[in-house]
């Protein structure tokens, strides 16, 4: 009777190859909203024929999109997913445990794991990739940011067990065109919040980062894929200040 019902939120665009595997991970909640903004492939199709309440929205940046769309649920508790991400049997079991009753947080974090040069990497900087992603609406929301967004939560967080699953199954290249893009986008918001960029930055950013992953939370034991993983983000860390120092010049 005190079931606390739950609206699945994911944006897409051009999704179809991983679309499939999370809808069919989402037996745990009452409705599958898609917001789409745009694509060519066969999403929309996917979508709907999996039940799901399909919706069209301009894309707005990442904060601003997934504001517009977790405002379109029917319930104010949401689950907010990525098209290539999926819900792990175990956690599926503590969402729909948690919501048997009204739950004591109002945000809960899920541990990310995710799926990196054919390894589900499970140290550094891939492992537990804390998010959170399973909140009240009333109390939580998406932050405005366009790039590397993350829910504002006015009360305390909670954790569940078991494993959110990242399997983007991009290539390298695109992985680094994406990276590429998000440096870009980074830099700008540097430079719009009127940070200070110094020397400092491109040298001991990516140095702390290497130290804090590779070895702190031992990075090296997921062999190569763990080290190309954690060099990317160093290799990001430089690149984003530098492009903020560029659009100053």
């Amino acid at each position: 009777m005190n079931r606390v019902p739950l609206s699945a939120v994911l944006v897409t665009c051009n999704a179809a190859e991983q679309l499939p595997d999370c809808l069919a991970s989402l037996s745990c909640v009452d409705e599958i909203v898609v917001v789409d903004s745009g694509s060519q492939d066969h999403t929309c199709a996917l979508a709907q024929a999996a039940g799901a309440r399909l919706l069209h929205h301009e894309w707005a940046g990442f904060g601003p999109q997934k504001r517009w769309a977790v405002q379109q649920a029917r319930h104010d508790w949401v689950l907010c997913l990525d098209a290539d991400e999926r819900l792990s049997a175990a956690l599926q079991e503590q969402i729909r445990t948690l919501l048997a009753a009204p739950p004591p947080f109002s945000a809960y974090r899920l541990a990310r794991c995710n799926r990196f040069m054919g390894r589900w990497l499970r140290h550094g900087e891939g492992y537990p990739d804390w998010v959170v992603r399973l909140f009240d609406r009333r109390q939580a929301q998406w932050s405005a940011d366009k790039v590397h967004e993350r829910v504002e939560n006015s009360g305390s967080i909670g954790t569940l067990h078991g494993d959110l699953l990242h399997d983007s199954a991009i290539s390298l290249h695109d992985y680094l065109s994406k990276q590429n893009h998000y440096t870009t986008l980074q830099a700008q918001r540097l430079c719009a919040e009127g940070k200070r960029i110094h020397l400092g930055h491109l040298l001991l950013s990516p140095l702390a980062r290497f130290i804090k992953f590779y070895f702190l939370r031992r990075g090296f034991l997921d062999g190569i894929p763990g080290l190309v993983h954690i060099l990317i983000g160093c290799g990001n860390s430089f690149i984003k200040y530098a492009k903020g120092m560029a659009l100053r010049l």
